[in-house]
């Protein structure tokens, strides 16, 4: 795959002190594969979780599912194919550092990081009710503002704003398309 070896090649400009997790709803206006209607968008929508370096450098994203699920949907098994293509980019992903928001505080998803040698900063989610002890560090959550950027980044395309594919591989294509872009444009 294209993304892969372009990930390949330029794997030392990442910054992989730690990843960033984040989920995405990008409205879709014409349907299709993965569609489904948030309530909090208030139309059909389709989700996609991204993990970037600590500059904000996407290095791996999700299949797109349907939006009325939330982050956690089947959260391990999608990390898992997504830290699969980073290995396959030749990128050790044991010992990294991961942070994502409280969408995403599971003990699943807790237990998976720690059995895959992943340290996971994961912020509580209060309303998991009473708050279990986690090691967390507020600093190393700090820097998560860089998923946020690479969200903005990826808006930026005007493709990606809006779904219009229906088909669900076309919608995977362009964002690989445009995170192969943010990479090139980091050289």
């Amino acid at each position: 795959m294209v993304w892969n070896k372009t990930l390949e090649k330029h794997k030392g400009i990442l910054d992989l002190s730690s990843i960033q997790l984040d989920g995405t709803h990008t409205p879709s206006k014409r349907g299709g594969e993965a569609v489904a209607y948030q309530g909090r968008k208030k139309c059909k929508t389709s989700n996609m979780l991204i993990i970037a370096d600590n500059q904000g450098t996407p290095l791996a994203c999700s299949e797109a599912v349907e939006g009325n699920h939330n982050d956690a949907y089947n959260l391990e098994k999608t990390v898992d194919t997504m830290l699969q293509d980073i290995r396959d980019s030749t990128i050790p992903t044991e010992g990294l550092f991961l942070n994502a928001d409280s969408g995403f505080d599971t003990k699943e998803f807790r237990n998976y990081c720690y059995q895959n040698d992943i340290i996971s900063n994961i912020d509580q989610n209060k309303r998991n009710g009473n708050p279990a002890e986690y090691i967390f560090d507020d600093l190393l959550y700090k820097c998560r503002f860089v998923i946020e950027r690479t969200n903005a980044w990826m808006d930026g395309f005007k493709a990606l704003l809006v779904r219009f594919e229906t088909n669900k591989i076309h919608w995977k294509a362009l964002n690989l398309l445009a995170c192969t872009v943010i990479l090139l444009r980091q050289l």
